[in-house]
């Protein structure tokens, strides 16, 4: 199968959780803490022309212990109908940084980025695609934290 582009990695892995409206989570207990929320969930496609669509989508880091958490990579993994991997793509805090973003989320605090990725998109691609989203981050006392999250893309 073709390789999705990285634009579209990026776009789908940023969304949809395992159940509505939740990520999984991994943290320690008295440490920082992160969910994941992707707004529309899921994305629709907005077409532009012939094959190009626009893919709006914000998503939502909360950091839910009270405690402050850096971002340190956030990772997509997009699989298509039956779990065949068509790619990844890693952002580390670079990265993110270079992007305009910030990676320190404040104790019970969110961060909201916008993507809105306009690509070009072979029909058959809307049909099972999901992705995984995996966002790593530490907080003051470097424990690691973790959430992920999964989503479809409509159109």
């Amino acid at each position: 199968m073709k390789r999705v582009s990285i634009a579209l990695i990026l776009l789908l892995a940023f969304c949809k959780s395992p159940q509505p409206g939740a990520s999984r989570t991994s943290s320690l207990p008295g440490h920082g803490a992160i969910s994941i929320e992707v707004v529309p969930n899921p994305i629709v496609a907005k077409p532009v022309s012939g094959n190009t669509y626009d893919f709006p989508f914000d998503v939502v880091v909360r950091e839910t212990a009270g405690r402050a958490v850096m971002i340190s990579r956030v990772s997509a993994t997009v699989y298509g109908p039956a779990g065949v991997k068509l790619g990844d793509e890693s952002w580390d805090a670079t990265r993110i940084t270079a992007a305009g973003y910030s990676t320190n989320v404040p104790g019970n605090g969110e961060l909201r980025y916008h993507f809105a990725p306009r690509q070009s998109v072979p029909n058959e691609i809307f049909s099972g695609v999901r992705a995984e989203v995996r966002v790593d981050g530490y907080d003051e006392t470097n424990t690691p934290t973790s959430a992920t999250t999964v989503v479809t893309v409509t159109k």
